[in-house]
């Protein structure tokens, strides 16, 4: 032990230990700022704001900033196609050069939906199911039946549509309600006299019912003004009343 403390109180174990200090400290520094070289701390670019912009925008942007990017797609109702929606990282990140920047971009073309089972249900059900699968309301009419504000029938352009029909994500699907009035009974309008969109107006919001079949008597030549010589169903002795949403067929002509 004595010869131990007699070797450190020594010269040559004095330059030893000083020789291996600064070995460690050159190495630790070289380390150091190699690491500092390779990750280039303190050096990188703020991610740009790019949602909002189009897709060529965007693309623009990062490769002038000479960052990489990747791209996903989905489809969002009501948005311009090729629009970027979202973004990772987020703007104003601090990152490094050539970083991947990834875009959410919306589709050019909507997915498609198979159609629920709505029928006989109550609309503000009905309004809440078709939300769920991204289908929008279009118009609603009303027929008589005894159940009110209840689906009787959908379509879509104008074609009728049932559970299960394959139609594209956003679409607007109008409905057949019931008017809660089932076989209620109103008096039968008098259209003698009136042109068809007269008609047609009195029949929707007055009489509740339903234009017919629509014909034309002589030579017509200004429909816009032909006016109605003939109805059907017309008030007799025997019939003044009508169940509500029947239709009334009419006959056109130019002269009274």
């Amino acid at each position: 032990m004595s010869k131990f403390i007699s070797y450190l109180k020594t010269k040559s174990f004095r330059n030893n230990l000083i020789s291996a200090v600064v070995t460690v400290a050159i190495l630790l520094f070289v380390a150091f700022y190699s690491l500092r070289y390779y990750t280039k701390h303190g050096q990188g670019l703020n991610v740009p704001i790019l949602k909002g912009l189009s897709f060529t925008q965007a693309v623009s942007k990062l490769e002038e900033m000479g960052l990489r990017y990747e791209v996903d797609s989905v489809y969002i109702m009501d948005t311009p196609p090729g629009t970027v929606i979202d973004q990772d990282p987020n703007p104003n990140s601090f990152v490094k050069d050539n970083r991947t920047i990834y875009l959410t971009v919306s589709m050019n073309t909507a997915p498609n939906v198979k159609f629920p089972d709505i029928e006989f249900k109550p609309l503000t059900q009905v309004l809440a199911t078709i939300e769920s699968f991204g289908l929008k309301l279009g118009d609603t009419t009303y027929k008589p039946d005894i159940s009110r504000n209840v689906v009787l029938e959908a379509s879509f352009g104008g074609q009728p549509i049932k559970a299960g029909y394959v139609i594209p994500k956003g679409s607007r699907i109008d409905f057949v309600l019931g008017d809660g009035e089932g076989n209620a009974e109103v008096d039968i309008p008098d259209l003698l006299g009136l042109t068809q969109s007269e008609a047609q107006f009195v029949l929707k919001n007055g009489a509740k019912l339903n234009m017919g079949l629509i014909t034309y008597e002589g030579l017509i030549t200004d429909s816009a003004n032909a006016v109605i010589i003939k109805q059907e169903p017309f008030v007799t002795d025997s019939i003044t009343k009508v169940k509500i949403g029947t239709p009334v067929n009419i006959t056109l002509a130019n002269k009274k």
